[in-house]
């Protein structure tokens, strides 16, 4: 119990303000709090594993922070974080003065948190169930000192489990981008992940048909190796937004594996490819240049309680 809440609360009521619910409460209002000063949250996904989710989820992010905005780029694949190895960050985060967790910068515009980087030893397995999963992703809102983003880039686990339900319920606003790749075999399990989205009520961004085609690193030339066009017809089954197709490209795999994002890497089709899918999702949720985001919508709060002001009065003395 932190002493602010004991010195704020009446002595009949110390004992109840550091109970479940009022935790919660000071939770939910640092978590408003952080989301208000958030422009635009992109949660990728995919009903499918091994789609290059990840892969995916960095080169956006690299790319609109290359595009002189401020991103944020959250790994909530808990069993499987694999962002912090694709931009080689080794590092542990340090603490502010207020003691907030301070994301890794990968760059100049790139902050990014990953539950790897906070662990002893990085090959340790996460065995956790859903209540553990759910408290971490709101933590690393809450406890995080994410500052001011124009874009918010989450990377999902395959399937419609634990994480991202916990993102569409604790982010109102987020919105998905869906990854798949082109064999029916993948379509079938995107579906599900499209569905998902209608279930909870989260808007779908649009669709990218990643591995879409071979591209020859000697000749250059496309060859369909797991066909291509289904994400495309994928999204015009469903209406969505069709972002693009990004072709399968050795040097992807290669620059994954260097801690170098390949859209960084010079010219070849999966960096044209890539660039036009950030081109698109920044059309689709643009940022004002100049115009500073109105935090009017998530005031911080201003009562004198120690759980933020929006605790149950019969707890503590709000």
């Amino acid at each position: 119990m932190s002493s602010s809440c004991s010195d704020k609360c009446g002595a009949d009521k110390q004992s109840t303000c550091g109970s479940r619910p009022a935790v919660a409460a000071r939770e939910n209002v640092s978590i408003d709090q952080a989301l208000g000063r958030i422009r635009h949250k992109i949660l990728v996904m995919s009903g499918k594993g091994g789609v290059g989710k990840s892969t995916v989820a960095v080169n956006l992010a690299v790319g609109l922070a290359g595009k002189g905005f401020r991103v944020g780029l959250m790994d909530v694949d808990l069993h499987g974080p694999d962002i912090s190895r694709m931009l080689n960050l080794s590092d542990t985060p340090t603490t502010s003065s207020e003691g907030r967790i301070l994301p890794l910068p990968a760059g100049d515009n790139l902050r990014v948190i990953s539950l790897e980087n906070m662990m002893e030893n990085r090959d340790d397995p996460i065995i956790w169930r859903g209540p553990l999963k759910y408290q971490a992703i709101r933590r690393f809102i809450a406890d995080v000192d994410w500052g001011e983003l124009d874009y918010l880039v989450i990377d999902a686990p395959p399937g419609t489990g634990d994480e991202p339900m916990t993102v569409a319920q604790t982010i109102k606003d987020a919105k998905a981008l869906v990854v798949t790749t082109p064999q029916k075999v993948a379509l079938a399990d995107v579906r599900k992940s499209i569905n998902f989205c209608g279930h909870v009520g989260m808007k779908v961004l649009g669709l990218v048909e990643n591995m879409s085609g071979f591209v020859c690193p000697h000749c250059g030339k496309t060859a369909e190796l797991f066909k291509s066009g289904g994400g495309e017809r994928l999204a015009q089954e469903f209406d969505l937004p069709f972002l693009g197709r990004i072709p399968l490209d050795p040097r992807v795999m290669l620059s994954g594996d260097d801690g170098s994002p390949f859209l960084t890497g010079g010219e070849s089709p999966a960096v044209t490819a890539m660039s036009q899918v950030v081109a698109r999702v920044n059309a689709a949720l643009p940022v004002a240049t100049g115009v500073p985001h109105s935090l009017a919508a998530t005031p911080a709060a201003t009562s004198t309680c120690g759980c933020g002001g929006k605790c149950d009065p019969n707890l503590c003395d709000c």
